[in-house]
């Protein structure tokens, strides 16, 4: 029998599951607009006008909610949790036990005292790193094997954010020099996202988690 030369194919590695949920943490109320710890709610809102889609306040998802196909591509939905910041896990919860998504399709917006104004990172797993919204998000979804995106408000490390100088510092608002700054890491922000949707969060982590943004 003549020998084959047929070769076997070589293994394809799995690919990564799409992005289909983008949440922004922050708290509800005009009192809280434009603080450093609704850094989550201004990406999602610029999100919502760059892409198009309308969000609408759910009461079952207890968040303003919106669903649309931005860059010609899957179906993506936008959430910002209404519940304040403590609570934020539930609300995602619920859209995904509606939507029949697994927390491996949810990438979460937030504010991170550990990185500087300027700065932001894409993660595809993490702890909470002492972020309450975060906490809640790991208690509900019970994984950490989600993907994030951390957007620095600088002020350095914290152990609790229950303590007075870090509530006065992510209930404040930015300086006028930071919100210049903020203003474009939001619209960076949007690039790492959208980028994140084309190529994968791991591909936008290897061409945003290294730049500074300045105004």
């Amino acid at each position: 029998m003549a020998p084959s030369n047929a070769t076997s194919a070589p293994e394809q590695s799995p690919q990564p599951v799409p992005i289909s949920l983008i949440v922004g943490l922050g708290n509800p109320g005009p009192k809280y607009v434009g603080t450093r710890h609704n850094i989550g709610f201004e990406v999602i809102d610029q999100l919502s006008k760059r892409w198009a889609i309308s969000l609408k306040e759910e009461r079952r998802f207890q968040g303003e909610y919106g669903a649309g196909l931005p860059l010609g591509r899957h179906k993506v939905y936008l959430l910002k949790p209404l519940t304040f910041m403590n609570r934020s896990g539930q609300s995602i919860r619920a859209v995904l036990d509606w939507l029949k998504l697994t927390s491996a399709t949810v990438l979460i917006v937030y504010d991170d005292m550990d990185l500087p104004v300027g700065k932001l990172r894409l993660r595809l797993s993490g702890s909470a790193g002492g972020h309450n919204g975060m906490k809640s998000a790991i208690a509900h979804l019970k994984t950490q094997e989600f993907s994030r995106l951390r957007i620095g408000i600088g002020a350095g490390r914290r152990e609790d954010e229950r303590d007075q100088a870090v509530v006065s510092h992510v209930l404040g608002n930015f300086s006028k020099a930071e919100r210049q700054t903020m203003d474009e890491v939001v619209n960076v922000a949007v690039q790492a996202l959208e980028k994140s949707l084309i190529d994968g969060v791991e591909k936008a982590m290897s061409l945003y988690n290294g730049i500074e943004i300045v105004s």
